[in-house]
């Protein structure tokens, strides 16, 4: 019995033979024409009498023409980074990577398991079709935008992240044989490689954590190279290549959003308190210290006192505070 890795390993990606379309073309309308001339030019070239001879040029036309319109489904056109997977009669025959005109056997069968179905679009009043079901494999780097998902991070905390994958097909039998729809797999595998790394760390730091610990929202960066990686080794077995991920969207569930944003600000209000408040005490200390040094004033422990507590609230008030003249004797 085959083993997991001897079914995904099977299939070998391998050139299929073919010969130049434009030979086969010109092949092609030469018996085109043959068949045509048999039909016209074969009852009158012959005697009334020779009915066998007749009915034998007409059959030979008839067999040419069916030959003929047989070699014409051979002919493929291929454009760049495009490649068709060919099989025949139910087995793999080979693979076509080489852009131009060729021709290759009529009976094989071009197999592309993740074509785009067809669709009709409007935009502004303007209906365009979408043919699709085309066998060719594109082999350019396409972008999948997956969509925002809710997955919990590693405290519990319901969090909606969405991602957007940069891919290609590199081995293109692994993509059809393998794998039943390589862009279904691809998108099934991503939401799968999100939740697995997303679960693994938090959010955003908390006071108690350390400030070097990786976070979805301070490392988004490594925490995508992180599900490139995993990504990379789900779809391997499709022949797919991961070649970035991206964070495109990050917030709080709404049921917490408004409870998070809060903490948020709480804490970047207690942070600007304590700056100023640190600002504030270096000031009234080099005030103190230049009077001292300058014997402008002498000031007793409880007039220093008094004059700090008036320094600290007109400098860490939220308002502009409101001076009171004293014409007096401040003793």
């Amino acid at each position: 019995m085959d083993t997991n890795e001897q079914i995904v390993n099977r299939y070998t990606e391998k050139p299929i033979k073919t010969i130049n379309g434009f030979l086969m073309l010109f092949l092609i309308l030469l018996l085109l024409l043959g068949s045509i001339a048999a039909f016209i030019f074969g009852p009158l070239l012959l005697a009334e009498t020779n009915l066998p001879a007749m009915a034998a040029l007409i059959v030979a036309g008839v067999i040419v023409l069916i030959v003929d319109l047989v070699l014409m489904c051979g002919l493929k056109i291929l454009n760049p980074n495009e490649a068709l997977v060919f099989t025949l009669f139910g087995k793999y025959h080979g693979t076509l990577k080489q852009d131009g005109y060729f021709w290759v056997n009529p009976f094989c069968e071009g197999i592309n398991p993740g074509a785009q179905p067809a669709s009709m679009t409007t935009v502004n009043g303007n209906t365009s079709f979408s043919f699709g079901g085309s066998k060719k494999i594109s082999l350019k780097t396409m972008t999948l935008n997956n969509e925002k998902q809710t997955v919990n991070d590693e405290r519990g905390n319901p969090i909606i992240i969405g991602t957007i994958v940069i891919w290609r097909i590199v081995d293109t039998t692994k993509a059809v044989f393998n794998v039943q729809n390589y862009r279904t797999f691809l998108s099934t595998q991503c939401d799968s490689a999100t939740r697995n790394i997303s679960r693994m760390y938090p959010y955003d730091l908390l006071e108690d954590d350390s400030i070097n610990e990786k976070t979805l929202r301070g490392s988004s960066q490594e925490i995508a190279d992180m599900m490139k990686q995993d990504l990379q080794q789900r779809v391997a077995m499709a022949g797919l290549e991961i070649l970035e991920v991206r964070i495109t969207h990050l917030s709080y569930a709404p049921e917490i959003a408004a409870a998070m944003l809060q903490r948020q600000q709480a804490e970047a209000v207690v942070a600007a308190r304590k700056k100023i408040v640190e600002g504030a005490v270096g000031m009234v200390e080099m005030a103190l210290a230049q009077l001292n040094d300058d014997q402008i004033v002498n000031l007793d422990e409880e007039r220093k006192a008094a004059m700090v507590s008036n320094l600290l609230v007109v400098l860490c008030g939220n308002k502009d505070a409101q001076p009171i003249v004293n014409s007096g004797s401040i003793y």
